[in-house]
């Protein structure tokens, strides 16, 4: 800025023109010295550095001079200069080639103000060079600014061919697999899948906690075997006319014979859905009801349809993201009509047909009668808890009861114990997934993206025609009939929760204005008016916004809707709903409708006998 004046001054008097370089003409005034070495001044020279010990640059260290890319601790450390510069050129295909890596990451990570590049050299002949393309392949893909970066001693293993593999005598083969060996025994281990942004794959076979593996405690090797389940149909939709997402407007994927196989809802974030698919042709819809009398879809990109059909066709022949954009439009008759309005009783087939158009009567009255309970939860150990909570759910409430658990994180054990269970006691269940949104900001830590399931997608994990859902957490005991909850009047919240006195001061007693914070524990949520008050869209936009910082959302479940409490209301359960023993006294306990099982496992005492296989 103290220049500024003086280039001004020159380019009104002339002295400074088009045609000038302003670097020269600064540099040429008598009162600059020019401080700086003549090999950074002088552009024409080469400032490559020679690594053969030849006079003139060689073309190898232009190369990597131009192509190297570096690795740093932090986004902050990126954009400031280092002091070091490691270039490690090593076989990774040995185990002096991986520990010389490792070195060079971790003094990085714990000295600061150093980067890393990586060179690779395998040896000779080497056939294997996975892991070496697996670094270089992420130093080109992750950009340097990137903050999605932790160094672990983790190294991957492939398990995806290009192509399908036969065995010698022309039989299909197995499929591929991944060994891992000499890992250490003692430490706990977590074995996991990073997948492309458009696959839902799960555990199908494993006796193991395989997010608790402790190999001194296993007897023979740790084997698992995957499955990919779904492919994700995803796609973006705007209103043609004012190019706002449609917000609640309810999406559906089928075939020619069955025409809803999965249904979602539009998003007000990016105007984003996702619907599980698998390979195949598939047809996609505006759901029928209020989102098929009021709107059209007009255009259309990426599908496999003509421009002017109405019924969108969908081809799913490849392994890679399918995304859809699609223009709707109201109809000319509908114009002043909002999609999540209220609702004219007296007209049929408004809001009110979000409810099954498929079933009889009949089944209708008994999915009305139904009361669903969602809960989640990861390893074996939760796993046990939830099979408690579940009978002791059973034991309490006289009405059907259907179960609802995210499918993410069930082990391959309690996936197959299931529908015995179920048989055994009669009730029904479902496995409901969600692939995390690309453009969603991403945890790291699997018990906060189980907490981010728990609240940022209630909206489009259930099909649209459940009404109510009452999550209960997994280490729960439920001791009254969960009817009651069904029949509370929320008086207009879109969900009720427990309420606890934890906040006297700060952030929470200011922002919370006299009312109570309320935890995750239990929580009932009346489907059909978060959707239509667009409570999902609402969360998830503060979301985006508060957990870009590491000190916000520390329980991110519970912090997410006690800070939106003034724009999604919560109304409070009774107490009694919730006895724990962190803030409930002695003498509350026996009115306690439900129990927190707080204790460490090892002092619980349970008073269930053999016979419910817990």
């Amino acid at each position: 800025m103290t220049q500024t004046p003086t280039l001004q001054k020159a380019v009104y008097k002339g002295d400074l023109t088009d045609g000038m370089s302003v670097l020269d003409f600064i540099m040429d005034q008598p009162n600059v010295m020019p401080r700086l070495n003549d090999r950074v001044l002088n552009l024409g020279k080469s400032r490559y550095v020679d690594l053969v010990g030849t006079s003139k640059p060689s073309e190898l260290s232009k190369s990597v001079m131009l192509s190297l890319k570096y690795a740093s601790a932090s986004k902050k450390e990126e954009k400031s200069a280092h002091l070091l510069t490691h270039w490690v050129v090593s076989d990774l295909a040995t185990e002096k080639g991986r520990t010389l890596l490792l070195n060079a990451l971790d003094q990085m990570r714990s000295s600061g103000r150093i980067r890393v590049g990586f060179i690779a050299n395998p040896s000779a002949g080497a056939s294997d060079t996975k892991l070496e393309k697996l670094v270089v392949g992420a130093a080109e893909t992750l950009s340097p600014d990137q903050a999605a970066i932790k160094i672990k001693r983790i190294f991957y293993r492939y398990v995806l061919e290009p192509e399908v593999q036969f065995t010698a005598d022309g039989n299909l083969a197995a499929g591929p697999y991944a060994k891992f060996t000499n890992m250490p025994g003692a430490p706990l281990l977590t074995q996991n899948m990073h997948v492309p942004e458009n696959w839902l794959v799960e555990s199908i076979v494993s006796p193991y906690d395989l997010d608790n593996i402790r190999l001194e405690e296993v007897q023979s090797v740790v084997h698992s075997q995957f499955e990919l389940e779904h492919l994700l149909l995803e796609g973006h939709c705007f209103e043609a006319t004012m190019g706002n997402p449609p917000r609640g407007l309810q999406i559906t994927l089928g075939t020619e014979s069955e025409p809803v196989v999965v249904d979602t809802i539009v998003m007000a974030n990016l105007g984003y859905f996702q619907l599980k698919a698998n390979p195949g042709a598939w047809i996609l819809r505006l759901r029928q009801g209020r989102s098929s009398e009021i709107f059209d879809i007009t255009s259309h990109e990426g599908s496999d349809t003509p421009v002017n059909s109405t019924d969108i066709k969908v081809l799913i022949s490849s392994f890679r993201s399918h995304v859809l954009k699609l223009r709707v439009t109201k109809k000319p008759d509908k114009i002043g009509m909002d999609l999540l309005g209220e609702d004219d009783d007296s007209q049929p087939g408004l809001w009110n047909s979000i409810t099954s158009t498929f079933g009889s009567s009949k089944e209708e009255q008994a999915e009305a009668e139904t009361i669903n309970i969602f809960s989640v939860a990861s390893g074996h150990l939760y796993e046990r808890f939830l099979r408690i909570m579940m009978l002791s759910v059973l034991k309490n409430t006289k009405s059907p009861v259907k179960f609802w658990f995210l499918k993410n994180y069930l082990s391959p054990t309690f996936k197959d114990f299931l529908p015995r269970m179920a048989k055994e006691y009669g009730f029904q269940y479902e496995l409901v997934q969600y692939k995390w949104p690309r453009w969603l900001h991403q945890q790291t830590e699997k018990q906060r993206i189980i907490w981010g399931y728990k609240i940022l997608f209630l909206d489009v994990l259930f099909p649209l025609d459940v009404k109510k859902i009452i999550f209960v957490d997994a280490d729960q005991v439920v001791r009254a009939d969960m009817k009651e909850l069904v029949d509370l009047d929320l008086g207009g919240a879109p969900y009720d929760d427990l309420q606890i006195v934890f906040w006297k001061h700060g952030y929470w007693r200011n922002h919370l204005q006299g009312r109570r914070y309320h935890i995750s524990a239990l929580y009932v949520v009346d489907l059909r008016r978060f959707r239509k008050i667009a409570a999902g869209d609402r969360l998830r936009g503060q979301y985006q916004a508060l957990s870009q910082d590491p000190n916000s959302l520390s329980n991110l479940d519970q912090d997410l809707p006690n800070n939106m409490i003034h724009q999604v209301a919560i109304k409070s359960l009774p107490q009694e709903w919730l006895w724990c023993e962190t803030w409930c006294d002695d003498d509350s306990k026996k009115y306690a409708k439900t129990i927190d099982l707080t204790r460490p496992p090892d002092m619980l005492i349970l008073n269930y006998d053999k016979s419910t296989h817990v």
